[in-house]
Parts: C-alpha cells; sequence; structure tokens
C-alpha cells in the first residue's frame, strides 16, 4: 500500500504539465480551428493558433515519456534528477527491446499472432513508462551509495545509477517478452468490459474512481481510461482534436461526467456540512469549507473536501462516490461533452469547450443546478438522519481545530502564515529529530517520521488544517490545500534550522 501511495504521489509531478497543456491548445484552436478540423491555416492569428496547438501537442502526445522521467524523480528519495536520468535510461531500453521490429526478430512467432502483435505495436504507452520510471527510483534508491573499486570509481554513486536501471531493463525486458502480451490482453479485456456497458460502464468507472482515492488506486484505473495505453484514451483524443467518429466510443464520455459534481456538488455538499455544523464552529468550519468548494469549481482539486470527511463519514463518501457514478450516467445520455488536461473545474471546462469533441457545454448549467441541489439534499438528509461526526459536528476532544485559542482566529489555512502551519505541525510531529522524509503533492504534506507513538493528530489538526491521514504507522499525511507547497517549503526550513 504504501508503494502504490509514493506512486500517486509521483503521477502528480508529470500530471502538473497537462494543465499548460490545456492552456495552449484550448487557446491554439480559439485562433485556428483548422489546426484540428482541417482546412487551410491563413492569417496571423492562425498561424499563433496552430503555434500552440503544437506546442501542446508535444506534451500530451508525449505523456508515456514525462510519466517515466516524472515518476523516476518522484520516487526517487530527495527527488533527485539522477532518478529521472535513470527512467529515462530504462525507458529507452524497454521501447527499443520491445519494439514490434525487434520483438519479430528474437520470438518470429509473435508475427504470425495478431494480440501479439498489438501489444508489442503499443509498448510506448504510459504504462511501461510508470514501469521505466519505477525501475529508474528503485535504482536511484538502491545503488546511489554504491562504492565501486579504485578502478572503476568514476561509476561510483549517482553515477552507477543509470547503469543499473540500464541493466535491470534488459531483465525486465525478457520477462515482458512473454507476459506483456498477456498482461495487455488483460488490460483491454477490462477496458472493453467497462466500454462495453456504454453510459453505464462510465458510471462505474466514475464510481471508482472516488471510491479508491483514499488508497490512491485511481491513478491505476485512470490510466486505463484517459491515456492510450490499451486504445482506449479519453483524455489524449480529446485534445488531439478528434471526435467521436474517430474513435469506438463516445469521445469525452468518461472526463464530462467530473464537471458538475466538481464544479456544482461539491459546493453544493460542503453548504450541508457548514449548516449542519454546531454553530458555534461555522465561522471556522466554513472558512475551510469555503476554500475547499471554491478549489473544486475552478480547478478541480477536491482533495481538501474530500480528506475533511472520508475517514470520519464512510458511508456518506459512498454516496458521495455514487452520486459521482449516477451523475456520469445522465451526462452520457444527454450528450454532453468536455474534457480536462488537469481536472473537472471551470478552467479546463473554459478552454475544452473549444475543441471538436466537445457538445452541449451550455448544459453544465441545469446540470450543475441538479448537482448542487441532489448533492445538497444528500449530505444534508444523511448527516442528519446519521449523526455523523462531519467537519464542525465532532466532540469537543476530537475538533478539528482543536482547543488553540490561535488556530480559532483565522477562517482557513490559507488565510494563516505558512510558517505558523508549518510550526504547529512540526510540533505535532514530535518535533525536527522525529522527521525521516518530507515531501508533498497537490494538497498534502506527507511526512514519515522515526517514532510514530510522538505523532499527536489533535496538534496538528489545530493548525486548521482539513484532515490528518495515517496510511502506515511511520507515514503522516496532512491535508493542507492548494497552498501545500509554501507550507512545505517552511517546514522544510523549520526542521533544516534556517528558522
Amino acid at each position: 500500500m504504501r508503494f502504490v501511495q509514493q506512486l500517486g504521489k509521483a503521477l502528480m509531478l508529470p500530471v502538473a504539465c497537462l494543465p499548460l497543456c490545456g492552456l495552449l491548445m484550448g487557446v491554439g484552436y480559439l485562433l485556428c480551428p483548422a489546426s484540428m478540423q482541417g482546412g487551410e491555416v491563413t492569417g496571423t492569428g492562425a498561424l499563433v493558433g496552430l503555434f500552440l496547438v503544437k506546442a501542446g501537442g508535444a506534451l500530451i502526445d508525449n505523456m508515456a515519456l514525462l510519466f517515466a522521467v516524472g515518476v523516476g524523480v518522484g520516487m526517487s528519495e530527495n527527488q533527485d534528477g539522477a532518478g529521472g536520468l535513470a527512467a529515462l535510461t530504462s525507458w529507452l531500453m524497454l521501447t527499443t527491446i520491445l519494439r514490434l521490429d525487434v520483438v519479430v526478430k528474437i520470438l518470429p512467432s509473435v508475427a504470425g499472432n495478431a494480440e501479439q502483435t498489438l501489444a508489442f505495436a503499443k509498448i510506448a504507452n504510459p504504462f511501461i513508462g510508470i514501469l521505466a520510471g519505477v525501475i529508474g527510483a528503485l535504482c536511484y534508491n538502491r545503488f546511489k551509495s554504491t562504492t565501486l573499486p579504485d578502478w572503476l570509481s568514476f561509476f561510483s554513486g549517482k553515477r552507477c545509477v543509470a547503469i543499473a536501471a540500464g541493466l535491470v531493463s534488459i531483465l525486465v525486458s525478457v520477462v515482458l517478452l512473454y507476459v506483456w502480451p498477456i498482461l495487455y490482453q488483460s488490460l483491454i479485456s477490462l477496458g472493453q468490459t467497462i466500454a462495453g456497458m456504454g453510459a453505464v460502464g462510465a458510471g462505474v468507472y466514475a464510481f471508482l474512481n472516488r471510491l479508491l482515492i483514499p488508497f490512491g488506486l485511481h491513478h491505476a484505473l485512470n490510466n486505463v481510461f484517459w491515456f492510450n495505453t490499451i486504445g482506449l484514451g479519453d483524455l489524449t483524443h480529446f485534445w488531439a482534436g478528434e471526435t467521436s467518429a474517430d474513435v469506438p466510443w463516445s469521445l469525452g464520455m468518461y472526463m464530462s461526467g467530473f464537471f458538475p459534481c466538481m464544479m456544482f456538488g461539491v459546493p453544493g455538499a460542503a453548504l450541508a456540512m457548514l449548516q449542519c455544523a454546531k454553530p458555534e464552529k461555522r465561522k471556522v468550519v466554513g472558512g475551510v469549507l469555503g476554500s475547499a468548494a471554491i478549489c473544486s469549481f475552478v480547478c478541480g482539486i477536491t482533495e481538501p473536501f474530500e480528506f475533511a470527511f472520508m475517514f470520519a463519514a464512510p458511508m456518506l463518501y459512498a454516496a458521495y462516490s455514487l452520486l459521482y457514478g449516477i451523475f456520469t450516467v445522465i451526462v452520457v445520455y444527454l450528450d454532453f461533452r468536455a474534457g480536462f488536461a488537469f481536472s473537472a473545474g471551470a478552467t479546463d471546462l473554459m478552454f475544452s469547450a473549444s475543441l471538436p469533441a466537445a457538445q452541449n457545454t451550455w448544459l453544465i448549467l441545469p446540470l450543475g443546478f441538479a448537482a448542487f441541489v441532489v448533492f445538497y439534499l444528500v449530505f444534508r438528509v444523511m448527516i442528519a438522519k446519521l449523526g455523523l461526526k462531519t467537519p464542525g459536528r465532532e466532540d469537543e476532544d476530537a475538533s478539528p481545530q482543536g482547543n488553540n485559542e490561535k488556530a480559532q482566529k483565522d477562517d482557513a489555512p490559507k488565510n494563516r502564515a505558512f510558517v505558523e502551519i508549518a510550526e504547529i505541525v512540526l510540533v505535532g510531529v514530535g518535533g525536527r529529530e522525529n522527521i525521516v522524509s518530507i515531501d508533498h503533492c497537490v494538497t498534502r504534506l506527507r511526512l514519515e517520521v522515526k517514532d510514530s507513538d510522538l505523532v499527536d493528530e489533535q496538534k496538528i489538526k489545530s493548525a486548521g488544517v482539513p484532515g490528518v491521514i495515517r496510511p502506515s504507522k511511520e507515514s503522516v499525511q496532512v491535508v493542507v490545500g492548494q497552498n501545500v507547497q509554501f507550507v512545505a517549503e517552511e517546514f522544510r526550513k523549520l526542521c533544516e534550522g534556517e528558522r
């Protein structure tokens, strides 16, 4: 489980490139529709648009390579660039040795097997990119301090990492010669099963996408449906300027359902939580829920909201996930189509609306209104009827704000000085001597500690953060929100004695 969580965190590094892709291609297509629909490109504006589309395409067309380098850096200790170089080495090895024309020479029988031919023809895919990244990172972590004999000393330490990754990749390639066709067909079968269910299948995917977030396993599922690993690639085909006529499914159906839920459903659920909170806690809780709702609407980042209640009210989180599935089915049947390069917020909706695959984007208004009302009612009824301990309803000794008077003065983490949050969290995890490693993802400060008994979750929560997660005994994740990078920087300075 810890490995999966680390992988999920590392995947956020290359995924962070996608908003730039969406911005470039969205603006580019507005200026130059011919860049995707065909036709003559004339005029300065159209040429600028073509330039932007090609720039964005350079990212979306090479996501597999970005995954390789991103995971290689992200999973390496201290996010060292040598891990990224080792991952690139692994990627080049794997995709060259397992290229179809090379495989046919090694195993001539592959040429007569249509399934195996297809598998190796698609070897340069995000799955292999992630595998290369894992190989590069693991080799870095294992061999970065290797000492060789004097006559080979030049290759000691980090210089040894890429060499080790290359040798490991050769061995992995031998295994994949026989395993990859089987694995590829299994992934295809999974995708075809859900894709064959049409709108219901899209709903099942959306439901599982949300349900798996606490475990970090949603990234594996997304890889099947969003990227061209097994021939689907809803995201990549959408942003490539294609339409449903170019693919065997309704393009955008695995992304569109998230928009009404993230843009309007989350704010509706947040309002229900706020109204169900104890009167004396509504001001503090309102700041946390308000910032989470705005973040979800604009950017499609839902973690600050989800982690505020998923562990305290798992039944409510299951219902929340089910609502995503239901709305996705409705959206598919209504032919509302939009795509995202990062997540289903207003920003991505605006830029994707001009792409050829986008349809009936005006429906976001009635769909959004419905999502707001339904999410609000479901949350309001479940919280009240089941007595769920959502934010602001906790017992006094379990308040997310604790008893720290200073913490009560601010409305949300983003309104608090970053250094103050870092100081409180540091005390809560047992001080700098108890810290093994410091990292962060999009919304969470991720820490590894020596002695878990020194961790005081209530002290950490008194910093006004939405939540604290304990994936393992030595792991502490503090849900901060979109400003987590700045809190992490201040936390690192405190641990290194710079403050």
